[in-house]
């Protein structure tokens, strides 16, 4: 076995991920002498990251001490923001939630109302739980708009009027924040709880409009720019007449989003202004929802087999406001997926509602707080202050 990198981040890596237990497991994974290996565990436990105890079982002699994350002085929070609420779960350092809570809450009220807002929960979650604001490490949060991921900054959000450019992270004082767009976290949190073995993952929200998580080898891939996955604004072909809210027409969030469906049920003489009247229109039985939204399962699908066929993902996960109604929903998108892809790249393919559902977002923005502390070169920079 080739050595792995020895340093104490990497060895926390081994640890929090379950591959080493105990100092043997340590030396014989990365190669490292027995003295090394135990400064670099003494360090760890110093600054209250790991903790060992004696409880392994003995094979001969003294019985090996287990070590693990010290789950109890350190807490995590992911904070999901949508149009008109506002979701946080606060979380241990293993990834268990520890409390959690929703309220209503409109986005377009202003970032300094909405982050007042997510602050005081914060101290009342922290409080339930009986951990003071020092314990809380860093901070995920998962907005309804584009991010540019390096500095938490929105990009021009359509849904969020007054957000442009505003920096979020410098909001909150003393606590690292990480911010990305909601439906990059929660293909992140469907990822790590539903289907962690899967390489290849797209995770598609269908709510007021639709976007794209990407999971490439395990890992969120951003793009350039951070907005990779918008196909929301993917042209489909017979809609000119569509608009769109980003100013072109034809846009597949034109057609096949909440918004757009809702629009033509008014139309229809069925009064809808949301996804969630789709919703319940759907589930009530009516016949004229039950049509559109499988239709808008189908150009969901026209725009999906594209990316079947250039990607190749394992899994196709659906959520957002209209996975609701996924029986009708993929049914659509599978009935075109299927026959416009590719045999090769649909032949092991898995297109299924989310297992996470609603708590999605909040989760993976705990996840991605959580993941960005213990990578290595944080844990190193810790360790070494």
């Amino acid at each position: 076995m080739t050595p792995l990198p020895g340093s104490a981040g990497d060895v926390l890596t081994l640890i929090s991920a379950g591959s080493a237990t105990t100092r043997s497991d340590l030396a014989r994974l990365t190669g490292l002498a027995r003295s090394t290996i135990s400064q670099r565990v003494d360090a760890l436990i110093e600054r209250g990251l790991v903790e060992e105890t004696e409880s392994g079982e003995s094979t001969g002699g003294r019985p090996p001490r287990q070590l693990r994350l010290h789950t109890e002085e350190h807490a995590f929070a992911g904070v999901d923001l949508g149009a008109t609420h506002c979701r946080v779960a606060l979380m241990d350092i293993s990834g268990n939630v520890l409390d959690e809570c929703e309220d209503p809450l409109l986005i377009g009220e202003g970032p300094e109302k909405v982050l007042a807002h997510v602050d005081q929960r914060l101290d009342k979650l922290l409080g339930q739980v009986g951990r003071p604001r020092a314990a809380l490490r860093a901070v995920g949060i998962g907005v309804p708009g584009p991010v540019e991921f390096a500095t938490g900054r929105p990009n021009n959000p359509p849904i969020m009027p007054g957000w442009n450019d505003y920096p979020i992270p410098e909001y909150f004082g003393g606590v690292e924040v990480l911010v990305d767009n909601d439906v990059n976290v929660m293909a992140l949190g469907e990822h790590r709880n539903a289907f962690p073995g899967a390489g290849h993952l797209l995770f598609v929200k269908v709510g007021t409009g639709i976007g794209c998580g990407i999971m490439a080898e395990g890992k969120l891939h951003r793009g350039a720019q951070g907005s990779a996955g918008d196909i929301g604004h993917i042209r489909v072909s017979g809609h000119e007449d569509a608009g769109c809210r980003c100013g072109n027409s034809a846009c597949l969030e034109a057609v096949a989003g909440g918004a757009a469906i809702a629009r033509r049920l008014t139309e229809l003489g069925l009064p809808a202004e949301s996804g969630a009247d789709v919703v319940a229109l759907v589930q009530s039985g009516n016949t004229q929802a039950l049509r559109l939204v499988r239709e808008a399962g189908r150009l969901i699908g026209e725009v999906l087999a594209s990316l079947v066929n250039f990607f190749n993902p394992e899994v196709i996960v659906i959520g957002g406001a209209l996975s609701r109604v996924h029986e009708h929903l993929l049914a659509g998108i599978r009935e075109t997926v299927y026959r416009r892809s590719l045999p090769l790249a649909t032949h092991h393919l898995s297109i299924t509602p989310s297992r996470t559902g609603i708590n999605a977002a909040a989760l993976g923005a705990g996840i991605l707080a959580i993941e960005h502390y213990l990578s290595p070169d944080n844990i190193n920079r810790i360790v070494n202050a």
